[in-house]
């Protein structure tokens, strides 16, 4: 691909974030969409501040999912950059770097269309998901990157360098911990390339190494986790599992698909332009399976191996976390698979169209309404409602946080679900009702009878909460409402607004 494509891609995916940063903006508002962001502000602040992986100073703790991210957040605060800046550098750069690697991917899978490498980069520079995720202040797209770089090596060059692909596993297991099963899956390639020169010991070597070189990176993180909190894995690889528990006693069919307005995991991430990019990926997945048929080579089976990875992590989450809040962001780092895929498929379509006038007429007539539908989201789903989503965080956790900051004492133990803005603007002891700070309250984290215990037991000050997610305690006689946000667009987008309460433990029933 031409310098200059590389350098379209990149400025498209750099105008696509700045235009959401800057709705936001006028509307009044510099931040971030999700109060986990600002989970990774404080980690990192921390760091660089007193040299401890601690959420709240002198308790280290193993409530970090993305400790590369954090890392680099980190280095800005080192630096001495603003922080708010230097993350929104950093998410576009990783939406760039994504959509660069899906280019090329493309180009891999799809080598007889020359323009699907120009095509795939830029719906990835453009999708209204990748765009919010780029300024949200979270991993999301570092892992995106990070898979797509791995699946570039796994499919073009499978057995060079194995150690290098693993390195890539293991820096995309520090991302996010369900990176592990990306990795298992780039330990096949190799496998499949060397067994079909009949080498078989060889390419078990090869995919071995894959997994020693994610080890080697990966290794260390998991026995800090194992000190810290008793476990292998950061706190909130348990805790959400068993907070949205209940969600896993829908139907499967539910899970998948979804019901009403909202999409299931299945669905999310097709909400978009890559809608209409789905008859086209269906068309060069059968195109495909038939060449599979008659071909069964490793280079072949390789070629499915980044889409049976989309797949994976769909039905991984239909299983284990079948959730959509927040846009789907747990699925939106297989988007510029299912990108790579849909276009290259939707070309196919369109090669085998030309037959035909009316056909061809069809196909075009596709290709342009993709491209508008894509450019549609973007300004008008994907940028406004990012201001929003940043507009309910400043109005609600930010403000809640600047609120305590300024009436509560400097040594209150304050009990929250959501944390991330409270650690960060007030730096008070914390008692986590979601369990990344606190692990001894997933057993019982939907349990609110037993929560208000352990809150007695631990002699918490203050609780913040959104009073519906909490209706037995914050109604319980213990509690006395201090302070609600009354924030307006909160309310019209169907929520409810925070509150704080002072703890009287002294009250009886």
């Amino acid at each position: 691909m031409k310098r200059g494509t590389y350098v379209l891609i990149a400025a498209v995916a750099a105008l696509g974030v700045a235009v959401v940063l800057l709705l936001a903006r006028v509307r009044g508002y510099w931040g971030f969409p999700l109060d986990d962001a600002w989970i990774h502000q404080t980690y990192a602040r921390n760091l660089v501040e007193y040299g401890q992986w601690a959420f709240v100073p002198g308790q280290p703790s193993a409530g970090s999912t993305a400790p590369l991210w954090t890392g680099l957040v980190a280095l800005g605060y080192a630096l001495g950059a603003p922080h708010r800046e230097w993350t929104y550098a950093l998410g576009t750069l990783c939406l760039a770097g994504t959509a660069w690697l899906a280019s090329g991917l493309a180009r891999r899978l799809f080598p007889q269309h020359r323009a699907v490498a120009l095509l795939a980069g830029l719906a990835c520079a453009l999708e209204w998901h990748l765009v919010w995720a780029a300024a949200s202040g979270m991993e999301t797209l570092l892992f995106a990157l990070l898979a797509l770089a791995v699946w570039y090596r796994s499919v073009g060059e499978p057995g060079r360098r194995p150690l290098i692909t693993g390195l890539l596993g293991g820096a995309l297991i520090l991302t996010r911990p369900e990176g592990a099963l990306l990795v298992g899956l780039a330990a096949l390639p190799p496998l499949l390339a060397e067994a079909k020169r009949g080498r078989w010991p060889r390419g078990l070597v090869q995919g071995a190494t894959v997994v020693a070189g994610s080890l080697l990176l990966v290794t260390p993180y998991l026995l800090l986790n194992l000190r810290l909190s008793g476990t292998v894995w950061p706190n909130t690889f348990y805790a959400k599992q068993a907070e949205y528990a209940v969600y896993r006693l829908q139907p499967l069919v539910v899970r998948l698909w979804g019901q009403d307005s909202t999409p299931g995991v299945a669905t999310a991430p097709l909400v978009g332009g890559q809608a209409l990019l789905v008859p086209g990926l269906l068309w060069g997945l059968v195109h495909a399976a038939r060449r599979f048929r008659t071909n069964l080579s490793g280079k072949e089976a390789t070629w499915w191996l980044p889409l049976c990875w989309a797949l994976a992590v769909v039905a991984v989450y239909a299983v284990r976390l079948p959730v959509t809040y927040q846009h789907g962001r747990y699925l939106i780092p297989i988007i510029p698979v299912v990108l790579v895929y849909g276009v290259g498929g939707t070309l196919d379509l369109a090669r085998a169209g030309r037959g035909g006038t009316l056909t061809r007429a069809v196909t075009r007539s596709l290709l342009i309404a993709t491209g508008l539908l894509f450019l549609a989201f973007w300004l008008l789903r994907g940028g406004p409602q990012y201001a929003t989503d940043v507009a309910i965080i400043e109005e609600e956790m930010v403000a809640t946080a600047r609120w305590l900051n300024s009436h509560t004492e400097h040594d209150a133990l304050i009990a929250a679900h959501d944390i991330g803005a409270i650690g960060y603007f007030t730096q008070r002891p914390l008692l986590d009702m979601a369990g990344l700070v606190s692990p001894e309250v997933i057993p019982f984290i939907r349990d609110e009878e037993a929560l208000l215990e352990w809150l007695r037991d631990r002699d918490a000050d203050y609780l913040v909460a959104f009073p519906s997610w909490y209706e037995t305690i914050t109604t319980s006689p213990q509690m006395e409402e201090l302070f609600r946000t009354h924030a307006a667009v909160t309310v019209e987008q169907g929520g409810e607004n925070m509150a704080i309460y002072a703890v009287h433990w002294e009250r009886q029933r």
